[in-house]
């Protein structure tokens, strides 16, 4: 399988700064894993939308996923109350 590019919107470094550093570190494990399995288990499709949502204990993880050119955007990053909400 090949790997995904990782890419980051703007407004996601601005969403992990409130975020304990040890939520942090493993918040981004799981987006590192991303780029080799874009749809790991666990793994929901937005309704709507073409986005994916995936869980971090109480942390979600909001990305997109371009298949055709190979790459993963992560939108938002977040505690799921304020993630969750549209």
């Amino acid at each position: 399988m090949e790997k995904y590019e990782l890419q980051f919107k703007r407004s996601v470094a601005k969403d992990l700064r409130g975020i304990p550093k040890p939520d942090v570190a493993r918040i981004l494990e799981r987006i590192s894993a991303l780029s080799n399995e874009p749809r790991p288990p666990g793994s929901e499709k937005l309704t709507g939308e073409d986005r994916y949502r995936i869980r971090q204990g109480v942390y979600r993880i909001v990305y997109e996923i371009a298949d055709a050119a190979l790459i993963v955007t992560v939108v938002k990053a977040g505690h799921r109350r304020q993630v969750c909400r549209r």
